[in-house]
């Protein structure tokens, strides 16, 4: 496809008026402020809009839709406790692949092209994000009470044997927390990853409770007690990191992990501020979740992207942290660069995961500066188009690969069969 006469966000995150961008393949091909010759294909005529790379939601739990708005005004502890894990218990494959369905349709309506997936029963995961064309990195987190061994967890088999291939499904391995995992499982998954080359993804100081519980058991923060045990030694993603420390910064910092921030989650948890002014200075890669609809209660980056980009300048007192491009890199290339993919920007040679927004619309009027417009006035209904590995999923209210109604009548028929069985 080539997108004429359009404006874009170009590779350096600067705004750029009348510009072409070709795709072919899966890949962008051309960028430039000139029509390129001889091109032969569909064409896009771009006059009021704005092309840029979709959004990367790297912590997520899409099946986990099916529980929106079940478990409200809870401690995170009571909220999984006595609402989570009871519902999760009686979902089975069909219910995972219902949710994960709507969570995909949800998320292409607004923009995002690929998220970092962390549930169970992961083919029913798998099945919909190929059916409606979409990008995940996916794992299955490990957790172990007692003295067993990886290979001893009947998790194993399935986090080793996923049906990935590269392009829209990616494997990961993960360790669901320090509290609900040994340090004997989780050494033995640093090594396990070590050797099928896997990155990991893992929750990390969520709570002042797991934080400050880790240090009374190991004697050492959670961040430090996974590098302790060998995880950073591959590309891992942690989620929240809302406790972390300046020395657990550090340590984030001079491994490469990159922090999964779940601004809007973390509020309704009461789970507190991750501490991001001090990442960004530290150089750590942040990127932006929007976690499972159960906490947050959409999957709209969107809106993420504006929290991010507010909450932690109140928090501060400080109206310069976190800029608007600051912002717009942790919801794109930041999150195509903790997936390992070569996303996130308009650049040639990278990933064609594209979206289109309308900017002739009343809340994008006037546009002083285009970058400011995109992370605090724009919402998700401003997309108007959704490519995927160069192909169109989603354009003007249409889905191409996903019937919503009945992606919406099957979710809520699992979530009546659950509620009857509760």
């Amino acid at each position: 496809m080539l997108f004429k006469n359009i404006s874009i966000i170009d590779e350096n995150l600067e705004h750029k008026e009348n510009m072409y961008v070709a795709t072919e393949g899966g890949k962008i091909t051309y960028v430039g402020s000139i029509m390129p010759e001889s091109y032969v294909g569909d064409e896009y005529d771009g006059s009021g809009k704005l092309l840029m790379s979709g959004f990367y939601n790297i912590h997520s739990h899409s099946p986990m839709s099916l529980l929106r708005g079940y478990g409200e005004n809870m401690t995170l502890s009571d909220w999984l406790n006595k609402r989570i894990f009871p519902f999760e218990a009686k979902m089975n494959a069909t219910d995972n692949y219902n949710g994960s369905l709507l969570s995909i349709a949800e998320m292409i309506r607004g923009g995002v092209v690929s998220n970092s997936d962390m549930y169970y029963q992961t083919p029913s995961l798998i099945r919909a994000a190929r059916e409606s064309g979409f990008k995940t990195n996916l794992s299955v987190p490990v957790l172990c009470f007692d003295d067993s061994s990886l290979r001893d967890l009947p998790v194993f088999s399935e986090m080793t044997s996923m049906d990935e291939d590269g392009i829209l499904v990616k494997c990961e391995y993960s360790i669901h927390a320090e509290y609900t995992s040994t340090p004997k499982v989780v050494r033995e998954l640093a090594e396990r990853a070590m050797l099928d080359k896997k990155s990991i993804h893992v929750h990390l100081s969520e709570t002042k409770n797991e934080h400050e519980e880790c240090i009374a058991r190991h004697g050492m923060t959670p961040t430090a007690y996974f590098e302790s045990l060998g995880v950073f030694n591959v590309p891992t993603t942690a989620a929240h990191c809302v406790w972390a420390d300046e020395n657990d910064i550090e340590i984030m910092s001079k491994n490469g992990v990159t922090v999964a921030c779940n601004p809007t989650s973390n509020m309704k948890l009461a789970s507190g501020f991750a501490n991001v002014k001090l990442m960004l200075e530290k150089g750590v890669n942040v990127g932006l979740g929007t976690d499972g609809s159960a906490s947050n209660n959409t999957l709209d980056m969107i809106n993420e992207l504006k929290m991010f980009a507010l909450i932690y300048k109140g928090i501060s007192g400080d109206p310069t942290v976190v800029t608007p491009k600051q912002s717009l890199a942790a919801a794109t290339v930041n999150g195509a660069k903790a997936q390992r993919r070569q996303g996130g920007l308009v650049k040639e040679g990278y990933d064609a995961d594209l979206i289109v927004l309308d900017t002739t619309r009343e809340n994008y009027t006037p546009v002083h500066e285009m970058i400011n417009n995109v992370v605090y006035s724009s919402n998700s209904r401003d997309v108007v188009l959704t490519m995927i590995n160069g192909k169109v999923v989603y354009k003007n209210g249409e889905f191409m690969t996903i019937d919503l109604e009945k992606a919406k009548y099957e979710a809520k028929k699992s979530v009546e069969r659950i509620l009857n069985e509760l």
